[in-house]
């Protein structure tokens, strides 16, 4: 399977909410391949497919030597939260404290169109969230408080993969997460 171009923050399929799956086909499956094998070589702990260009709701991740994928995931989320660093692919050599729910039930289908039900705390917990978040046109830097979100986006202005997005044509775009943060971010 091919390793993808990684999409940087800057691109609109970042900001999209990705179609749901409807066929799990053999291109599906070729898909989790390639998000699996992009990510590795990245290497990262998750990476949804809207990262490399496709507005699925597919993603992969590999925590604690777990490698797993998941499509069309719904979350249940628990109430109680935890602070740590986060990062993306997306955002080359960006880390930021962002606040999480500690523990979630995952709910899909894996790439043969069987349910699929993941139960996840900690790091797992943060990833879910993170790639289903992908899958929702939401990024990390959604999720910082304004203070950090500020700090976050000068660090970005400075990077040198920023000037990438801004030669394409297409202006980074910072929105609010239309998911409840807990009032943490607003």
């Amino acid at each position: 399977m091919p390793i993808q171009p990684i999409r940087l923050f800057g691109d609109p399929v970042l900001l999209t909410p990705s179609n749901e799956v409807v066929d799990f086909d053999k291109e599906l499956r070729v898909l989790v391949a390639d998000l699996i094998e992009t990510m590795h070589d990245a290497p990262g702990a998750g990476l949804a497919a809207p990262q490399i260009g496709v507005p699925l709701r597919v993603f992969v991740w590999d925590i604690d030597d777990a490698l797993g994928h998941l499509i069309n995931p719904t979350l249940d989320l628990s109430d109680d939260m935890q602070e740590g660093e986060e990062g993306c692919l997306s955002f080359p050599d960006l880390s930021y404290s962002t606040p999480r729910s500690m523990r979630v039930v995952a709910k899909g289908w894996n790439m043969f169109g069987e349910p699929v039900n993941i139960e996840g705390s900690e790091l797992l917990a943060r990833a879910l969230q993170h790639e289903t978040d992908h899958l929702n046109g939401v990024l990390f830097i959604d999720r910082l408080s304004p203070e950090n979100r500020k700090l976050a986006m000068k660090e970005i202005r400075q990077s040198q993969w920023f000037g990438l997005a801004q030669d394409s044509g297409t202006e980074p775009i910072v929105k609010l997460s239309p998911h409840n943060t807990f009032g943490i971010g607003l």
